[in-house]
């Protein structure tokens, strides 16, 4: 069967296009791009009016937490692709720290049998580094490989034995894996709730200073050269930090990186709203940082320093958020406000639309290693996202598909609006 997509704007930076264009989806496949009207012709079964919308390849979120195994009352694979598919991504790669943990193939296996059942984004789990993320052993990396993850994290617990990373990286690089590290020296951030700042200072809590995360992303970028191995660094907060991956890739260093669209969006002011409003919606990890360290990274969105965005969606239970401030767990949803946080971005003109969909698609699937991915030439996979760049709405409880709602974006608080939805998710020419 053949689908036609007529009367849209076709955004695809692997093929440098960003102009009108109608595509003919078969067998699963992008069968052929041609200007409007060149396929009246053709013998079609099913037509897609895309007027008005954007074309883009699916998009590929190389962060996210789907919470099962073990903590299902928070997510599951199945509620956390939906929320994908409706966030407009096709893809996702999931963190390791479940439970139990994914350090060994038979849990990998499971997350994919799970995420074949639901039917909805595509997943590609990520092996945790350390037999539980322990820091102590490292996990059945060979085995985790066979079995198909995708990269090497244990996001969250970061591995502070630099003997054991070293030996973790030569693995990895025997398995052609990335290592995706959550750089944090625990020891000097002492898991605190804010960065140390004036704002820490002023609500009386101990903050968790930028050093923290320069000191693990040195160690890292050293262990790298040392080892060759493909290094990423997951939810870069500091503008020392950004500085740091620079002067790797200049190096030769195998290194990328992500952001996060609310470190993007928000810095340690907002924690004064959340404070005062008895909300926790606004502390994560690594927290939000100084307005210098936000500009910095909105900045490096247009040198070709930061590789990718991704959410790091991390859903928790209300128990979870609604305790005492520094004890409520860190993390919020992400895959349903990435899109239109980036598209407020846009709007603001601190990057081109060109580029936000070359973060969120071209970039992550070089990562991966899936060329058929992310991309709308002719041949490849038909993972598209349809998006309607003027649709303005506000996020409310009713619409979040995740289990859990912990988003600070939720209900227009402080006057959040979005202008910009996503219109249809397609994995493989299939509409989700």
């Amino acid at each position: 069967m053949k689908t036609l997509i007529h009367g849209g704007h076709l955004i695809d930076p692997s093929s440098k296009i960003d102009e009108a264009k109608d595509i003919v989806i078969e067998s699963g496949r992008i069968n052929a791009v041609d200007k409007p009207g060149a396929f009246a012709g053709t013998k079609i079964e099913n037509k897609i009016d895309a007027k008005g919308k954007w074309i883009v390849p699916g998009l590929i979120d190389l962060h996210v937490h789907l919470r099962e195994p073990g903590f299902e009352h928070k997510e599951t694979v199945a509620t956390g692709t939906h929320a994908a598919i409706v966030g407009g991504f096709t893809s996702v790669a999931c963190m390791a720290n479940t439970n139990p943990v994914n350090d060994s193939a038979a849990v990998t296996e499971m997350i994919i049998s799970r995420a074949r059942a639901a039917n909805q984004a595509r997943v590609f789990p990520i092996g945790a580094v350390t037999q539980g993320l322990k820091g102590e052993m490292l996990a059945d990396i060979g085995f985790m490989a066979e079995a198909g993850i995708c990269a090497l994290s244990d996001d969250g617990m970061p591995v502070m034995n630099s003997a054991l990373m070293r030996k973790a990286m030569e693995y990895a690089t025997a398995f052609d894996l990335p290592i995706i590290s959550h750089a944090e020296d625990i020891a000097l951030s002492g898991g605190t709730a804010m960065n140390e700042g004036p704002v820490s200072a002023l609500v009386g809590f101990k903050g968790n200073p930028a050093a923290s995360e320069e000191i693990m992303v040195a160690r890292e970028i050293a262990l790298a050269r040392l080892t060759g191995a493909k290094l990423h660094i997951a939810h870069l907060s500091t503008k020392q930090g950004l500085k740091q991956v620079e002067r790797a890739k200049a190096d030769g260093v195998a290194i990328t990186c992500e952001v996060t669209p609310h470190h993007l969006i928000l810095n340690e002011m907002a924690l004064l709203h959340s404070h005062a409003s008895n909300r926790a919606d606004h502390k994560m990890a690594p927290p939000l940082r100084s307005e210098g360290d936000q500009q910095a990274l909105l900045e490096a969105l247009n040198t070709g320093l930061i590789d990718m965005v991704a959410s790091d969606h991390a859903p928790h239970s209300c128990v979870d958020k609604e305790t005492e401030f520094e004890m409520v767990a860190n993390g919020i949803l992400g895959l349903q406000t990435t899109l239109p946080l980036l598209l407020g971005l846009v709007a603001a003109g601190k990057f081109s639309r060109s580029r936000m969909i070359e973060l969120l698609s071209a970039n992550p699937a070089k990562f991966l290693k899936r060329s058929d991915l992310g991309t709308l030439k002719v041949g490849s996979t038909a993972d598209l996202t349809l998006i309607d760049p003027t649709l303005e709405w506000t996020l409310t409880k009713d619409q979040v598909v995740s289990i859990s709602t912990n988003s600070p974006f939720l209900d227009g608080f402080q006057g959040r609006r979005f202008k910009g939805k996503v219109f249809a998710t397609m994995v493989a020419g299939v509409v989700k």
